[in-house]
């Protein structure tokens, strides 16, 4: 990982984790008004959680194959 925001995006990749999250709740809880900090977006882009729908749940964020790799690398 490279950038300021990393270690954020490692703690994104580890709250996923826990449990897949409604695409609504990780709006709320991840929004910023600052540009720079674009955590969630760049753990996609990289990645390490993808989008997918759950019956029943509707459009949700979920860590993947490559953010468990990661976390792991980090001793998460």
């Amino acid at each position: 990982m490279s950038c300021n925001s990393d270690p954020l995006v490692l703690d994104f990749v580890e709250w996923v984790a826990r449990e897949p999250r409604v695409y609504a709740e990780v709006l709320a809880t991840w929004k910023t008004s600052c540009p720079r900090l674009t955590i969630w977006e760049d753990a996609a882009e990289r990645g390490y959680v993808a989008r997918e729908t759950i019956a029943g749940l509707g459009l949700v964020i979920a860590v993947t194959e490559g953010g468990e790799r990661l976390l792991r690398a980090n001793g998460r």
